[in-house]
């Protein structure tokens, strides 16, 4: 397989949305976030692509101003554009400010790399293939890697500190210079909106981890690729999706009056049925636990552990959930040789595995998670009301 980051990145958030463009070869228009975020990177490139004589701010801003008028984004009013391109415009001067070309010692941009990946099951070679917006030298033995962000939402240290997209441009840099020294490779995500940059690094043993997670990722797109088998995953960011009128968790609130058909009326009328009573059953759980707590009030204060009425009885009883001291148990049972029951209470357990995985760091999780099989596939329905006003 031939992949790169940025495809399993977009499998990891929606298989859905993978099999549209990685399989399927669906093209959609990019979004203005997509054309912004591009035109601010080919900023910065142009920033730093003179040597001796760099270009003055001004300069900078003209580029980034000509290439966004000339853009061509639809559905994109007047307004926006213009708030786009101020913005734009803000984001160059700050970081030109901050990051004067002349004191940098640019060795690459826009550097493209593969990486060959055998997989050891199959004997499969798969390409990684990336494209590394920057490579600095700031000393004679060190290397910075720098990875441009339009984001408004700036990662954490943790995160950045286990970032699979930094991971492989390090690999990918010692690649392709072997003689460099792991740990002399600085890994950074510069979030330009905020000026702030976040940095990180790795050593040569998280190679081996690295290659894992991708394999990992590749094992599971070929094996949906075989089943057919890309579930659409909402979230936030299907808002930003270019195939989210054909994807199946939207699809139904993009069919047009006029095609519309008896049974897709017919399923707005059973959806507007289904909400109703559901909504009725909220509001009786919700009384039927006040008037619990109103009779159990009444008992307690009466003493009594009974009430009576036409329609029938209520009995207040006292359950009691219990808690184990396994220590004491296991001598209990070894004292009587009965290994049989300790050794039951042992057994593997699915409900504690789920939680112990939590708790597991992402290289760990994800070999334990290559041991996991569909034992059954069922559908359910899950239904999430809207808040009233």
């Amino acid at each position: 397989m031939r992949t790169s980051y940025s495809a399993l990145e977009t499998f990891r958030q929606c298989p859905q949305k993978y099999k549209f463009q990685e399989i399927d070869k669906i093209k959609t228009p990019k979004s203005k976030e997509a054309v912004f975020g591009t035109l601010i990177h080919n900023s910065l490139k142009f920033l730093f692509s003179r040597d001796p004589l760099y270009p003055s701010m001004d300069e900078v801003i003209a580029n980034f101003r000509d290439s966004w008028r000339a853009s061509d984004i639809a559905n994109m009013t007047e307004d926006e554009r213009s708030l786009y391109l101020t913005q734009g415009e803000n984001i160059l001067k700050r970081f030109y400010v901050k990051n004067q070309p002349w004191n940098f010692n640019v060795v690459d941009m826009e550097s493209r790399f593969e990486l060959s990946i055998t997989d050891p099951r199959t004997g499969t070679v798969h390409i990684i293939a990336g494209i590394m917006d920057r490579v600095d030298k700031p000393t004679d033995d060190t290397f910075e890697i720098i990875d441009y962000k339009t984001s408004r939402k700036m990662k954490s240290q943790e995160s950045v500190d286990d970032d699979l997209q930094l991971s492989l441009y390090h690999l990918g840099l010692l690649r392709r210079w072997p003689h460099i020294q792991a740990n002399n490779i600085a890994l950074s995500l510069y979030y330009v909106k905020h000026n702030e940059k976040i940095t990180t690094s790795r050593k040569q043993e998280d190679s081996k981890r690295v290659e894992e997670q991708i394999l990992t990722a590749i094992r599971d797109i070929e094996t949906r690729t075989a089943q057919n088998d890309f579930p659409p995953q909402p979230s936030v960011l299907c808002d930003w999706c270019g195939y989210k009128a054909m994807c199946p968790a939207w699809k139904f609130m993009f069919i047009k009056p006029e095609t519309q058909n008896l049974k897709h009326e017919n399923m707005e009328e059973t959806i507007k049925e289904f909400f109703t009573l559901k909504k009725n059953n909220q509001e009786t759980t919700k009384r039927l636990a006040e008037l619990q707590t109103e009779i159990k009030t009444y008992m307690d204060k009466e003493g009594v552990t009974r009430v009576f009425g036409d329609a029938g009885v209520i009995s207040k009883t006292v359950q009691e959930r219990h808690t184990y001291d396994y220590e004491k148990i296991r001598a209990t049972l070894e004292a009587h040789n009965r290994f049989d029951v300790w050794n039951a209470l042992l057994k593997p357990d699915d409900k504690t595995l789920k939680t112990l995985l939590l708790s597991l760091p992402s290289p760990l999780k994800e070999q334990v998670l290559e041991a996991r099989s569909i034992a059954k596939k069922f559908e359910v329905l899950t239904a999430t009301m809207k808040k009233l006003s």
